[in-house]
């Protein structure tokens, strides 16, 4: 193929949110509830969340600047990762509805443990679940990137991600072994 001959549509408007957040959204992520303990504990659904590095061992998450798990992040030590597991769309949703309650009461709709290491709260059946100690922050924009030093971890074998792409949640079709020759 030469160079300029893709089929795609031209190109758009890069000051266009709308546009912008229909290009990002076509890139397919996991799932996760950033949650944050205490005596006002908070979650929040996210899949802007990355493994940054394996020494020390360190993940990020980003949070819009005007969005309560902001506020609750900026004065938090600790706060725990749940990497949902294909079939946990209705906690993602749930934790995405800004008209749920507040406070410890939006737990009630899940099943959740606190974090041994932490107290901040863990989703059960979820997939993976990190517990983090605030490493540091940066300004993103119109987000925060929050980095959390991975002080405790578990994950559940032979299970799927939950997957977002598209504005949908998928899961991975399932796959057939390859023959070994």
């Amino acid at each position: 193929m030469r160079p300029g001959s893709g089929s795609g549509a031209g190109p758009t408007d890069v000051t266009d949110p709308g546009q912008l957040r229909q290009i990002f959204g076509s890139f397919a992520t996991g799932i996760t509830v950033v949650t944050v303990g205490g005596d006002a504990p908070h979650g929040m659904t996210a899949n802007s969340f990355a493994s940054v590095s394996l020494d020390p061992p360190l993940v990020l998450v980003c949070v819009a600047d005007d969005a309560l798990m902001h506020k609750v992040l900026e004065a938090a030590d600790h706060f725990g990762i749940s990497i949902l597991a294909a079939g946990q769309d209705q906690v993602a949703r749930h934790f995405s509805d800004g008209s749920r309650p507040q406070g410890l009461r939006q737990f009630d709709a899940v099943r959740w443990r606190p974090g041994p290491a932490t107290g901040a709260p863990l989703i059960d059946d979820a997939l993976a679940h990190l517990e983090c100690a605030m490493w540091r922050r940066y300004d993103g924009g119109d987000h925060t990137i929050f980095l959390g030093e991975v002080v405790r971890m578990r994950r559940r074998p032979d299970q799927d991600a939950l997957l977002f792409a598209g504005g949908r949640y998928a899961r991975l079709a399932p796959h057939r072994r390859e023959a070994v020759a």
